[in-house]
């Protein structure tokens, strides 16, 4: 798995899954049980991450909607 996008910001990351799935591409939210065990602080970014073969399309999908 290659890694997109790492936040906190848990809309921005639904909001990204999103985007990506409605172009065919599957990703996967990394770190979501290490961050809650974190006492929901936001010590523990999120991190979304894709295939490394859909990695290039994946960056391309998120620029051309202004979110790279």
């Amino acid at each position: 798995m290659r890694v997109i996008v790492t936040s906190n910001n848990l809309v921005r990351l639904n909001f990204l899954q999103s985007l990506l799935a409605d172009a065919g591409i599957g990703a996967v939210l990394l770190d979501a049980y290490a961050s809650v065990t974190d006492g929901s602080i936001g010590a523990v970014p999120r991190r979304l991450a894709v295939a490394p073969a859909e990695e290039a399309r994946a960056r391309r999908v998120l620029r051309e909607a202004g979110e790279a």
